[in-house]
């Protein structure tokens, strides 16, 4: 009897712990739904905290596993008293996939840092918390801890180009600013980077039966126009600088990773003859761009926040009226303090990095000014989570790039019910609404249906919807059963131009990137030669944006300092334990 009323009682207590759970998880997802002012912590509701007092130092210890189904940031908090305001420190676990982080309650507590090869314990807060003080005024984005196991992310000012610093001094100091920095663009801009070519022969050698299926072309792929061009890669079965209109070469130095060039004027008649996009001029049809593909099989993707954008505040695009009175941003929150943003890869991540390329569009501009969407849902600004960690609440009817825990990357238009994602979540990043999408009743791609609306489609641009400027986007594409994600730099296009040329590559879902310049439009490629990993660029011009050390040694954006921009990565990926 007396095993009966223990076991009873063990069922009792699970009972009541689990019914606690329940409360605290539906208590912090009210938090989630308020519209009203609140910390970026209260917009993680699946978070977990921990507490412990130290018995021998009297420090009041609290562990906040941001989102523990991911299990990459975490907010140590230390306090003399447990009602005083708290230390804060930001802390990644590197490698989630193979080791977890927890707090050990008690009077002794400690960081448990569980690895493959055992446990790794750790009292970062003891000897009045040297360890952290230490590796705060270290200076690093990413200082270590715990022996290496984990970083504490420092807050550190993030590299911007010459044209960002002006641009973002007109448009924040300056009355008007921003009609400045419009007519500058649409005057002194236009075309800047605009590359052609004519056809120098046709016939020429790719890899036609490498990656991707080839462009959609007005001619069989042997018979594709060969043109001059600027991309910086080193291609395998091409000639330097030159190559055969939509067919996919190989990059050579990186299996899975594949390049194209293409002209929209060579795409071919069936796929313009489908609606939802206009016409294209001369200028935009005759405009060389390029492809970059990368087998998923292979390679993984991920996503980081810069120091700077995307902002978390108010975009000036929507209406005031729209604004709930004492809101700070449309998430209730207008700082990702006491979190820190960084803008680039963390050291363990870096070393298998295989490229980077720059985000999506900043805060300023990643919301609706015109049409249905500027006036619902707090003007659609577009969402983004890092880490699992909601930094901007996802939005319907937008495209969503996101990874989930299980290594699903994909890429959609996001709803209300794709919500139920979010605890599993790793990166999530939108940008406006799609470029592509697949015809459900034909399985074919189409142009989506806001591509010929410039302002309900929040394209940027010129005040007469006709500008064209340099742009760059994504999209997803499958071919001989293997899933590439594929990156498009269009050195001057309309999303018209975008879209057919999505199409005409096979993509089943595609969407915008950034614009107007160089560093917005960023790719590179990290390419092992002689033990040593080079540095190669989509195009020349974007080579001016690294830094150099002593002896002129390349240091790369986004992987040797930090940037005020988002970024995406692709690493190797690497059998889990």
């Amino acid at each position: 009897m007396r095993r009966i009323a223990l076991g009873l009682a063990t069922m009792a207590l699970a009972g009541a712990a689990v019914a606690q759970d329940t409360d605290r998880l539906a208590l912090q997802r009210d938090a989630y739904d308020a519209v009203q002012a609140k910390s970026v912590i209260d917009l993680q509701m699946f978070r977990d905290t921990t507490a412990a007092t130290d018995a021998a130092t009297g420090q009041h210890v609290t562990l906040i596993s941001l989102n523990p189904g991911v299990g990459a940031w975490y907010l140590l908090q230390l306090r003399d008293d447990p009602e005083g305001k708290a230390d804060d420190y930001h802390l990644e676990n590197p490698a989630p996939d193979s080791q977890s982080v927890v707090l050990r309650p008690g009077s002794t507590p400690a960081l448990i840092v569980t690895t493959a090869k055992g446990e790794v314990t750790c009292t970062p807060w003891a000897d009045g918390a040297a360890a952290l003080i230490e590796a705060r005024k270290s200076g690093v984005a990413y200082a270590p801890i715990c022996d290496g196991a984990l970083f504490l992310r420092n807050r550190v000012t993030g590299a911007r180009t010459s044209i960002e610093t002006a641009t973002d001094f007109l448009r924040d100091n300056v009355w008007g600013g921003e009609t400045i920095v419009r007519f500058v663009r649409d005057n002194f801009y236009k075309d800047s980077q605009l590359e052609t070519s004519i056809a120098l022969g046709t016939g020429g050698e790719g890899g036609v039966n490498a990656g991707p299926v080839p462009m959609r072309g007005k001619d069989a792929p042997e018979d594709q126009p060969v043109i001059s061009t600027l991309l910086d890669f080193g291609l395998a079965g091409a000639e330097p600088g030159r190559m055969t209109i939509g067919q996919w070469y190989r990059v050579d130095g990186i299996d899975g990773v594949f390049a194209s060039a293409f002209q929209p004027r060579a795409i071919s008649d069936d796929v313009f003859a489908t609606a939802g996009a206009n016409r294209l001029d001369g200028v935009e049809s005759r405009a060389t761009g390029y492809m970059v593909a990368f087998d998923l099989g292979l390679y993984d993707i991920g996503y980081a926040v810069g120091t700077d954008h995307p902002a978390l505040g108010w975009s000036s695009r929507p209406p005031y009226s729209v604004r709930p009175r004492g809101l700070p941003g449309p998430d209730g929150i207008d700082t990702a303090k006491p979190l820190v943003t960084l803008g680039m890869v963390n050291p363990v991540i870096a070393s298998r990095a295989v490229a980077t390329f720059t985000g999506g569009f900043k805060r300023q501009h990643g919301a609706f000014k015109y049409g249905d969407y500027a006036g619902t849902n707090l003007g659609h600004h577009y969402g983004f989570i890092e880490k699992g960690v909601v930094l901007s609440k996802l939005q319907p009817d937008l495209s969503t790039l996101y990874r989930l825990t299980d290594g699903t990357i994909a890429m959609k238009t996001w709803q209300e019910s794709d919500n139920a994602l979010l605890p599993k979540i790793v990166f999530a990043r939108q940008n406006g609404v799609p470029l592509v999408v697949t015809d459900p009743a034909t399985g074919q791609p189409v142009p989506g249906d806001r591509v010929t609306q410039w302002g309900p489609g929040n394209w940027s641009g010129s005040a007469d919807a006709d500008l064209r400027t340099l742009r760059a986007g994504a999209c997803m594409a499958t071919a001989n059963d293997r899933r590439y994600l594929i990156y498009g730099y269009f050195s001057t296009a309309t999303p018209s131009a975008m879209a057919r040329t999505f199409q005409a590559y096979g993509c089943n879902y595609a969407m915008l990137l950034d614009m107007n310049a160089l560093e917005h439009t960023y790719l590179a490629l990290y390419v092992p030669q002689g033990g040593k990993r080079h540095v190669e660029h989509l195009v020349p011009g974007m080579s001016l944006i690294e830094k150099k050390a002593r002896g002129g040694t390349i240091v790369p954006r986004f992987i040797g300092f930090a940037d005020n921009r988002d970024l995406f990565y692709l690493t190797r990926k690497e059998p889990k334990p």
